[in-house]
């Protein structure tokens, strides 16, 4: 399954959008016609983070929203799917489990969700998020990350850790999780103005995704813009997907970690051209798949589907 906003009226973040899913059946290779999932009407519904229970199957799809024209004061909600994405069910609003009421935006991924497999939390759905808060004694909103979780394929939902840095070095946004193979949950994120020279933070979680095991730090490892990026536990190896221009959104490029995130290597580049937003998923034991935009003069003309050896990513 591939899920987009599907923007009706322009390429801007707010307006009449709905959540758009195509559906292949040949592991990316051909793709069904595109279907709605979920309408708000002319409000704006938006940044879908999918995971499918590892137990049963079901696909579980989390979802932000906000009224038109209004970028604030976002609702989150969760629907799934029990027939590998033919049907889903109406979204259900969860906001009161995953949002405290003094937080502004909410954002869930973008991109994939984690089903955690190892350790007494097997079978947790993690979802990363984002948000923006108001600082005591401040008038200024300020951005943070943060997961949310359900230890019951989605009925219910918690709250997560949260990361808040103080100080000007981190404005912590868009947020991507990976379990590693110890338990610990990886996570990196989109730096969004901060001062520190890097455009990506990590840090790693405990195992259940609910604690940090310490801040975020700059990741100089990770050379690109300010853009959201995706990570994903490949072949035995931590693999991030984002752009790899310095300056700009174009050369979208795939790097690899061998010791569980610590540093990094170039690994196959995709594209030369504009590229910018992806997602990244394990198809077989052999073959990535990766979602992205990209486009001949601008990043958002297309939304592309690119097949990867696992062997692609070897030194």
């Amino acid at each position: 399954m591939a899920f987009a906003e599907g923007r009706r009226e322009s390429l801007a973040d707010d307006g009449d959008i709905d959540v758009v899913a195509r559906r292949s059946l040949d592991g990316g290779c051909t793709w069904g016609p595109l279907r709605v999932v979920a309408d708000a009407g002319p409000d704006t519904v938006g940044n879908p983070a999918p995971v499918v229970h590892p137990a049963d199957g079901r696909l579980v799809l989390l979802t932000s929203r906000n009224r038109h024209g209004v970028m604030a004061h976002r609702r989150v909600y969760v629907q799934h799917s029990d027939d590998a994405g033919r049907t889903f069910t109406a979204p259900r609003e969860i906001t009161a489990q995953v949002k405290p009421e003094h937080w502004n935006w909410y954002g869930t991924g973008p991109g994939h969700a984690v089903a955690l497999r190892h350790g007494p939390h097997a079978g947790r759905l993690l979802v990363p998020g984002n948000h923006s808060y108001l600082p005591p004694g401040s008038s200024a909103y300020r951005s943070g990350a943060h997961a949310l979780y359900s230890d019951d394929a989605g009925e219910t939902w918690h709250l997560g850790y949260v990361a808040q840095p103080a100080g000007e070095e981190l404005r912590l946004s868009e947020n991507t999780l990976t379990e590693l193979p110890d338990g610990r949950v990886y996570t990196n994120v989109r730096d969004d103005g901060g001062t520190a020279p890097a455009t990506r933070a990590d840090t790693y979680l405990a195992p259940g995704g609910a604690t940090r095991l310490g801040p975020y730090r700059p990741e100089p490892g990770l050379v690109g813009p300010v853009v959201q990026g995706s990570t994903l536990w490949a072949a035995g190896r931590l693999v991030y997907s984002g752009p790899a221009d310095p300056t700009a959104r174009r050369d979208l490029t795939l790097r690899v970690s061998d010791d569980l995130g610590r540093t990094w290597r170039t690994g196959p580049r995709l594209t030369s051209a504009p590229s910018a937003y992806s997602d990244l998923v394990l198809l077989a034991p052999g073959t990535l798949g990766v979602l992205h935009e990209t486009g001949a003069s601008s990043p958002y003309e297309t939304l592309t589907f690119t097949r990867v050896p696992t062997a692609a990513l070897a030194p």
